[in-house]
């Protein structure tokens, strides 16, 4: 007879089939035997990553394989995929020496199934030493590193600080290095910095600085499990952050409902078999208890939707309202004067929908609102953000156990990027840009510190274009496969004069031939930089990684050390502010310059960190604005209106990490590269079945791919990314966050 107990833990279960056979999703049992084989040349230095580094993968944040919210083995197939990135041996730096030969193989291995150029790059090995190539050359050439540094630095020493950028990618990397770089850069004058934190939640981050006053997630992932609510907002965990998965495991056994909120029923969000829990590797976990389908875009009209039921019905906490915020009136007034007809026609969906969402937050005591790319990558991000946290304060969820607004990170390095000022537009700890923020550095560092704000990484794609932009120097990234419409970003980083790359493997914007001079750097690892450094998580912890014994490049330098030596040679009179003998010095800087990190300088071994802010920001609900309170904000729906025919997609991922393709199909969707995904009734009127070839035309450009139906919102498709970067418009951005629109208006047509 089975127990009361066990029926009620039964009801979470995915499915009768043991260890989920024949279902969709990622086999992580695979995925080890896969990094296994990956890594059999070096499989005890790959141990020893896994065992001691903080994970390189998504931001959750490790120490080692164990982390700080649950008691269980914290591994997942995104770290193992990453692994052999970290343990590979050195490329033959003669395919570089003919660069269209170069790209004649990797374009054959396509017409042979091979996933795309990037991967088939990164598949040759490890940069070993620094390579120069220049106008009329066939390839690259191998140089010493002073040669390739004095090139840059004399370069560098005579170009204006307005006519050079500097963008760092989420690659791995760390504090140490985002703030050695972003000095650098300011040493030599200019404010040109930029990192991938952008292309990800900078809307957030004004969103929740001028509602909150902080420019963080406010809670902790304890808090994920046995609150009473988790709202997913254009966030599928499954696929970027899975090791989450494990705690919503943990949140479902302790009672949470979990919502989510997309125009996509995804079907990692729907079951889950969470590998390193026995019930749940076995029998699956049904991971959301209702979805709510709405347009690509539409999030603001639902969510103002949701709030004005809330509103009418009085189901707001007054008592919070009245105490602790400002400006809910004017955004109560907004609401009333929206529409329903117009909050349909924006969402997607119906009022009552809407009412099944604001029943569920009226009934619940705690709640934690998640959000991530979905909800940032528009051009009214910012706005989208702001009706984010209206939702989360009409209840108090903030300041609180159980409770939080929570923009997850999709990568490691970027917490820390942004808040180590590796900005074109804020300075360290988020500091703003003018006349006091300048001053204030410019003594802190003894060398004057530009008032200016500097170029977005859009916009220094911009000015390359227009002829503008004299040197670029990228520290990982690639422009090809991360901003919208890849021909014009070509064009630009062909009319660049000189090119720095510094990465740990290839990428194809290197391939890009030079307008004078391309430059390829050899960068360190987390893993392989003597002292250890430090990454930020989501929850803000700020975690030791400490070096890891294991094969070495004798020729590749950590970033901070690069960044330092091109200021120092390019300006002499500030070597000595620029030079750092070694991490701990440069964690030492940190904890001068960015007053919230006190406690950085004393990390130095494994396990070692620091959450900044502790648990909760504004706990207590006690927030650091100018006026102490929390700010709603009147958000007012965009225009929606498009030609009839018409549909809105969405660029998604895969089985892949940020722009890194991994694998042709993704096993929780069944989705090929190629595939379109499109509702089956929108299918039927246009007379397609699975697996048609179709043409998307944009203004911007065309994409061919193969139906898939699926859960999709009707009137809106979903791409792949990076492939699906054609057919974005690189014009429109966000007003404030200078945020690319990842979406786009396209027409389906059969091939």
């Amino acid at each position: 007879m089975v127990r009361p107990a066990r029926l009620a833990a039964r009801r979470h279960w995915a499915s009768l089939k043991p260890f989920g056979i024949g279902e969709g999703r990622p086999n992580n049992y695979l995925e080890i035997v896969k990094a296994v084989r990956e890594n059999r040349d070096r499989l005890g230095y790959a141990w020893r990553i896994l065992k001691t580094g903080t994970c390189d993968g998504c931001a959750l944040g490790t120490k080692g394989i164990r982390d700080w919210t649950i008691d269980e083995v914290h591994l997942c197939n995104i770290r193992l995929r990453l692994l052999r990135l970290n343990t590979m041996p050195a490329l033959d730096t003669r395919v570089l020496a003919d660069v269209a030969a170069l790209n004649d193989r990797v374009r054959a291995g396509r017409e042979r199934g091979r996933v795309n150029a990037s991967a088939q790059l990164r598949e040759l090995g490890r940069l070993p030493q620094p390579m120069v190539r220049r106008t009329g050359e066939p390839g690259f050439t191998p140089t010493d590193w002073d040669t390739a540094l004095d090139l840059i630095a004399q370069r560098l020493g005579r170009t204006d600080p307005h006519r050079f950028g500097v963008y760092l990618t989420s690659r791995g990397v760390p504090n140490e290095n985002y703030f050695a770089a972003q000095k650098a850069v300011r040493a030599l004058g200019s404010n040109n910095i930029d990192n991938a934190a952008r292309i990800c939640h900078s809307p957030s981050t004004f969103g929740l600085k001028s509602a909150l006053g902080v420019a963080a997630t406010t809670c902790s992932y304890t808090d994920w499990i046995g609150t009473d609510l988790i709202v997913f907002i254009g966030s599928n965990v499954a696929n970027n952050q899975p090791v989450a998965m494990k705690y919503l495991y943990h949140a479902k056994k302790a009672g949470t409902k979990v919502v989510c909120v997309n125009a996509y029923r995804e079907p990692g969000m729907a079951r889950y078999w969470v590998p390193s829990n026995v019930e749940s590797a076995i029998f699956g976990t049904k991971v959301t208890d209702r979805f709510f389908d709405i347009n690509v875009g539409g999030d603001i009209g639902f969510l103002n939707g949701v709030l004005k039921h809330m509103v009418e019905r009085g189901w707001v906490d007054r008592s919070f309202v009245d105490n602790h915020t400002t400006g809910f009136d004017a955004m109560a007034d907004a609401l009333r004067g929206q529409t329903w007809a117009e909050l349909e026609a924006v969402a997607g969906t119906s009022r009552d929908e809407m009412l099944a969402l604001a029943e569920m937050l009226h009934r619940a005591k705690t709640a934690v609102l998640v959000w991530s790319m979905g909800v940032t990558q528009h051009e009214f991000g910012e706005e989208n953000v702001r009706a984010i946290i209206n939702l989360g304060l009409s209840k108090g969820f903030v300041g609180r156990d159980k409770c939080g607004l929570m923009p997850i990170r999709g990568h490691s390095g970027v917490q820390g990027g942004a808040e180590m000022g590796a900005y074109a537009t804020v300075l360290p700890g988020g500091a703003p840009i003018d006349e006091a923020g300048a001053a204030h550095f410019s003594q802190l560092w003894g060398f004057p510190v530009p008032s200016w704000t500097g170029l977005t990484a859009p916009e220094m794609i911009d000015a390359g274009h227009a002829g503008e932009l004299d040197v670029l120097i990228s520290s990982g990234g690639n422009f090809l496969e991360v901003l919208p419409d890849p021909g014009y970003c070509r064009e630009a980083l062909a009319r660049i004069p000189l090119r720095v790359h510094i990465d740990i493997c290839l990428s194809s914007q290197m391939l890009v031939d030079p307008a004078e001079t391309v430059v390829l750097l050899p960068a360190q690892t987390r893993y392989e930089m003597a002292g250890g450094v430090t990454e930020t998580s989501t929850e803000r912890r700020i975690i030791f990684s400490p070096e890891v014994p294991g094969p070495r490049l004798p020729h590749a330098w950590p970033e901070y050390r690069i960044f330092g030596e091109l200021a120092a040679r390019a300006r002499p009179d500030r070597a000595e502010a620029v030079r750092y003998p070694g991490t701990a010095q440069i964690r030492a800087d940190i904890a001068r310059a960015v007053p919230a990190y006190a406690g950085i300088e004393k990390l130095s071994k494994y396990g070692d960190f620091v959450q900044y802010g502790g648990a909760h920001l504004c706990a207590g609900w006690t927030f650091p604005t100018p006026d102490g309170r929390a700010h709603f904000s009147v958000v007012v729906p965009p225009r929606t209106e498009r030609p009839d025919g018409t549909f809105v997609v969405a660029t998604r991922r895969g089985k892949q990490f940020n722009s890194m393709v991994h694998e042709r199909a993704d096993p929780l969707t069944g989705a090929v590269r190629e595939a379109v995904l499109m509702n089956p009734a929108d299918a039927d009127r246009l007379g397609l079945a699975d697996g048609d070839p179709v043409i998307l035309t944009s203004a911007s450009g065309k994409l061919r791919g193969r139906v898939l139906r699926a859960p999709v919102t009707p009137g809106n498709l979903q791409v792949h990314w990076p492939e699906g970067e054609v057919l974005l418009d690189r014009r429109k951005r966000s007003p404030q966050a200078d945020m690319p629109d990842y979406n786009a208006v396209v027409t389906v047509e059969a091939a």
